[in-house]
């Protein structure tokens, strides 16, 4: 396991660097910035914890990286980071964070090839935050590994409009940290793959008065814990029937069969269940697989499409499926060629596997990462012009457990000459989805909640100098047998450009933790460093 993990990690560090050899530096409109950087961090408590200062020096190589083409295009932001703590509190580290989004058309306008990569650093108690990974976070830290790609055709027979899409994702996670529920452990996360199919056929309304697709999917993960294996296989058929110019009727009808399964966990003669060496639960392969979740039948949706001009849209459905019934609507609004605002309501049978590559699909091949300055971790969002998407949340409650996942997401950017901003605020609820077996009694049913908010941008006060700043609130809801932790702060940065090359950083940051299992703590943070690119 440890060879063929270190292989995927190379891999995955291959496609962070993927986007820098579609082109070479000389390209027209390729911009490749490989830089070294040192920084000089502190973290003081200012409530709870030790009155100890902690103190680090940080040494960081990276490569910040775009292309735009007219059959590639993609950005990549990658950064090795080594801490070397000062005292006895403040023990070294080493952190590998990036994200690289790209598309290659191999045939322009029909067949393309897509993918997305993201490495970052994460604590998986619960306790987040701007300083939650820092030094004095001990073994609650690991490193998270995801990736996905896989081409799509989009083609015309006569009047009928073809698509085709296969994409295969890969999760991970580098440690196998003990979980527990109510004093049970359950297992925690370690890799999955993840592979999804789907092709549709349609007509536009035109020729005829309404428009209609069939369109059918199969998606299949699989997931080392226990063995654990989704299987979705689904088909359906939908309608748009026009009724002015900018309003129409929408509605699909199909059918779906959704299975989850399991192994067995091994109990020793006392009941308690196996841990194996690497932390996880060890599988009973003597039994027959546990059912998790198994529902097939009909699905159906109606509702309304409104596109009053090109620059909005909304849509609204209301149906039945999973056995429920069922929301989800989307919201797109482009006041103005330099603004966006989205708003999604998402209602999904999830895991951490399947809403990290829904994540990693989401990223735009123009985006801009917010990078945590202290530790340079990648855990908030990722904007473009077209869009985006923000970890936050899948990042929040990593869990080996598939789930109902219900939420609710919007974001807002807005450009301009000197200034650009945004604003992203979440809802999401997961309600766990395990079989009926004795060591999964405390989790079955329990659901929590986490809310998210950022509010973010940069001035640009000359050419050669930049503000920037964060405000930042998340709360998770741990519900019965978890934890309630709340997490706020806010960070403002300042850069300047010395020469070409040579540049300087000041950043100054307030973080605070609330939960109910320990005290309040409040942390200052600052930082200073210089950065030279090549």
């Amino acid at each position: 396991m440890r060879r063929r993990s270190a292989a995927i990690r190379f891999a995955l560090a291959a496609a962070l660097w993927a986007g820098l050899a579609v082109s070479s530096p000389s390209a027209a409109r390729t911009e490749i910035a490989p830089y070294i950087e040192l920084d000089q961090s502190f973290l003081a408590r200012l409530k709870g914890g030790s009155d100890e200062v902690l103190t680090w020096t940080s040494l960081a190589v990276g490569v910040d990286a775009s292309i735009s083409r007219p059959r590639a295009e993609g950005t990549a932001s990658l950064r090795y980071e080594h801490q070397f703590g000062w005292g006895s509190r403040a023990a070294d580290s080493d952190i590998l964070s990036g994200l690289a989004a790209a598309r290659y058309s191999l045939i322009p306008g029909t067949l393309s090839i897509e993918g997305a990569a993201l490495a970052t650093r994460v604590r998986t108690d619960g306790y987040s935050g701007a300083s939650g990974s820092l030094l004095g976070a001990g073994d609650s830290t690991t490193h998270v590994w995801a990736l996905y790609a896989g081409p799509t055709l989009t083609t015309h027979v006569r009047d009928l409009a073809v698509t085709a899409a296969y994409r295969i994702g890969y999760s991970r996670i580098d440690d196998h940290p003990d979980v527990t529920v109510g004093g049970v452990p359950v297992g925690a996360f370690d890799e999955s793959v993840y592979h999804v199919l789907t092709g549709s056929v349609g007509m536009k309304p035109g020729r005829l008065p309404f428009g209609w697709t069939v369109s059918a999917g199969y998606e299949r993960e699989d997931v080392t814990e226990l063995d654990q294996r989704y299987e979705d296989v689904w088909a359906r058929g939908d309608l748009t029937v026009p009724v002015s110019p900018t309003l129409a009727l929408v509605g699909g009808v199909g059918y779906e069969d959704i299975t989850i399964s399991q192994r067995a966990a091994l109990l020793d003669t006392n009941g308690n269940p196996v841990i194996g060496g690497d932390g996880g639960l060890v599988s009973d392969t003597s039994q027959p697989r546990l059912l998790a979740y198994d529902t097939d039948g009909l699905i159906w949706d109606a509702g309304v499409l409104w596109r009053p001009s090109r620059r909005t849209s909304l849509e609204l459905r209301v149906g039945e499926r999973y056995g429920h019934t069922h929301y989800v609507g989307n919201f797109s609004w482009r006041a103005s060629p330099d603004s966006l605002l989205q708003i999604v309501y998402y209602d999904r049978i999830d895991s951490f596997g399947r809403a990290m590559n829904a994540d990693l699909i989401a990223v735009p091949t123009d985006f801009a990462a917010s990078r945590n300055p202290f530790s340079g971790e990648l855990t908030g969002c990722a904007i473009g012009d077209n869009g985006g998407t923000c970890f936050n949340d899948v990042l929040a409650a990593i869990s080996a457990s598939n789930y109902r996942h219900r939420g609710l997401a919007a974001q807002y950017t807005r450009g301009g000459r000197r200034l650009n901003w945004g604003l992203a605020l979440g809802w999401s609820q997961r309600k766990f989805i395990v079989p009926n077996s004795a060591v999964f009694t405390a989790l079955r049913g329990t659901r929590n909640d986490y809310y998210y908010g950022e509010l973010f941008g940069t001035y640009r006060l000359d050419p050669r100098s930049n503000l920037g700043a964060s405000i930042y609130a998340n709360y998770l809801d741990g519900g019965t047998g978890g934890i309630d932790v709340t997490n706020y702060g806010s960070y403002m940065t300042y850069n300047r450009l010395f020469g070409r090359r040579l540049s300087a950083r000041a950043a100054l940051g307030l973080d605070a933790i609330d939960s109910d299992a320990l005290e309040q703590v409040i942390s200052l943070l600052g930082q200073v460093g210089l950065r030279y690119s090549f």
